[in-house]
C-alpha cells in the first residue's frame, strides 16, 4: 500500500523503485516507504544516510523531483487523503515553531558555526578550491572550480568599483578568500565577520602580510562605518524575523556614497522554515529569503541598482564540491564516520539537482542608499 503511495508520486518524475536508469531509486529496506511518508524530506534523507536506498545519479533524483515540485504533490496528497491527514498535521505542527519563535536571535547566532562551519577545516581544504571559496563561482568562460571562484571574487569588486585604499566590509567572511581576493587585487583594507572560531584562525593564518582584520563576532555587533560592504553567502543564516534589523546593520555601517554587495541563494517563493534534513544535519537554523521578503527588507534603507541571477552556476559548483569531497575520502574518513560521508553526498548532490530544476536560485543584489548618480552600470 504504502510503496504504490510512492510509486503513484513518482508517476510523471521518470523515476522508478528498483528501475534500471542511474536515477532510479534502489529501496535496500522495506521500512523506507513508510519512513518517508512519515518524515517527508527528512525521512527521506535520513533513510539514505542508514543505506535503506540507493542511487548512482542521487542529484538527478532531485532534478526530476522538482521538476514536478513533488513537494506540492506530497501537500496535495496529504489534504486530501483521510488517511493521511494525521501524518501532514505531524508535520505541520513540527513548523508552528518557526512562525513563533526567532531561531536565529543572537543568542543563537553561533550555532551554525558550531555545528557547519567547525567540522573540520581538512574537510573543507580538501572539497574547495585552494583559496576556500565556499559560496557559488562564476562559471562564464571558465571551465574549472579555481577559476569560477576568481573569477566571481573579481565580478564582485568590479560590481562595487573597489579602489586602492578603501576600506570593505566583509559580513559572513568564511576563511576570507573574497578579503584575500580584494586585498590583493585591488589594494583595499578588508574586515571580515564570522561566527566560526575555525573558519578565523585558517584564515587569520592565510592572510598573513595582508590588511585584512577577522573578527569573531555576530553581524548585529558591527558599528563602525565603512566604504563599501559586501555579504557573499551569509544571509541564508539570518533568518526572515531579523531581514528587517540585518539591512540597518548594512546600512549603517555604510558610507553614503559607498554600494552593499548582498550575494545570496534565494527561494522562488516566500517561506518561514526550511527543509527538515537540511535543519538538522546542514544548516541549523538556516532559511532561504524570496525576492518579496529581500525587497521588503530593504524598503528605507536602500536603492536597488541591480540584481543577477546565475543559480544555475551553483549546479557546477556543487558538482565541482562533490567530485573533489570524493576524491579526498581515502583521507579524510579516518576523521569521519561513513554516515558522514552519506550524509555528505546527500547533501551535495541535492543541492546541486535543486538548483539544476532551477528550484532555488543565487542573486547578486548590488544597493546604495541615496541611488548612484546618473545611475549605476550593471556588469556581467
Amino acid at each position: 500500500m504504502k510503496k504504490q503511495i510512492i510509486e503513484n508520486l513518482l508517476q510523471n518524475t521518470g523515476i522508478e523503485i528498483d528501475g534500471t536508469n542511474p536515477w532510479d531509486i534502489q529501496v535496500k529496506n522495506s521500512g523506507f516507504y513508510d519512513r518517508v511518508l512519515q518524515d517527508h524530506s527528512l525521512g527521506l534523507g535520513e533513510s539514505y544516510m542508514d543505506g535503506w536506498w540507493e542511487c548512482e545519479e542521487l542529484d538527478e533524483v532531485f532534478h526530476k523531483l522538482l521538476l514536478v515540485d513533488i513537494e506540492q504533490l506530497v501537500q496535495e496528497k496529504f489534504t486530501k487523503d483521510k488517511e493521511f491527514f494525521l501524518m501532514g498535521l505531524k508535520l505541520l505542527f513540527r513548523k508552528l515553531p518557526h512562525f513563533i519563535l526567532n531561531f536565529q536571535r543572537k543568542s543563537k547566532a553561533f550555532e551554525v558555526g558550531e555545528e557547519h562551519y567547525n567540522i573540520g577545516n581538512d574537510l573543507f581544504s580538501a572539497m574547495l578550491d585552494p583559496e576556500m571559496n565556499y559560496t557559488c563561482g562564476y562559471w562564464k568562460d571558465q571551465d574549472n572550480l579555481a577559476d569560477a571562484q576568481a573569477a566571481k571574487c573579481k565580478l564582485i569588486c568590479d560590481k562595487l568599483n573597489l579602489q586602492p585604499n578603501q576600506r570593505i566590509l566583509d559580513i559572513g567572511c568564511g576563511w576570507g578568500s573574497f578579503a584575500r581576493y580584494a586585498a590583493k587585487n585591488y589594494g583595499v583594507e578588508v574586515v571580515g565577520v564570522t561566527i566560526s572560531k575555525e573558519q578565523k584562525e585558517l584564515a587569520d593564518e592565510l592572510n598573513k602580510g595582508l590588511p585584512i582584520t577577522i573578527e569573531l563576532k555576530d553581524y548585529r555587533d558591527i558599528t563602525e562605518q565603512y566604504d563599501h560592504v559586501v555579504s557573499i553567502g551569509m544571509f541564508e543564516h539570518v533568518g526572515y524575523k531579523n531581514y528587517k534589523t540585518y539591512m540597518e546593520v548594512a546600512a549603517n555601517a555604510l558610507k553614503d556614497d559607498g554600494l552593499f554587495l548582498l550575494h545570496t541563494i534565494g527561494s522562488n517563493t516566500t517561506s518561514h522554515f526550511t527543509n527538515d534534513w537540511v535543519q538538522k544535519y546542514i544548516f541549523p537554523n538556516g532559511m532561504l529569503p524570496s525576492i518579496a521578503q529581500i525587497g521588503k527588507a530593504v524598503e528605507n534603507h536602500f536603492v536597488v541598482e541591480d540584481l543577477h541571477n546565475f543559480g544555475a552556476d551553483y549546479d557546477k559548483t556543487l558538482m565541482a564540491w562533490h567530485q573533489q569531497f570524493n576524491e579526498a575520502w581515502g583521507k579524510l574518513e579516518g576523521n569521519y564516520s561513513n554516515r558522514f560521508y552519506r550524509m555528505w553526498n546527500y547533501y551535495l548532490l541535492s543541492c546541486a539537482g535543486s538548483f539544476r530544476a532551477r528550484y532555488i536560485q543565487l542573486w547578486q543584489w548590488v544597493l546604495s542608499k541615496n541611488g548612484v548618480i546618473n545611475g549605476y552600470q550593471s556588469l556581467r
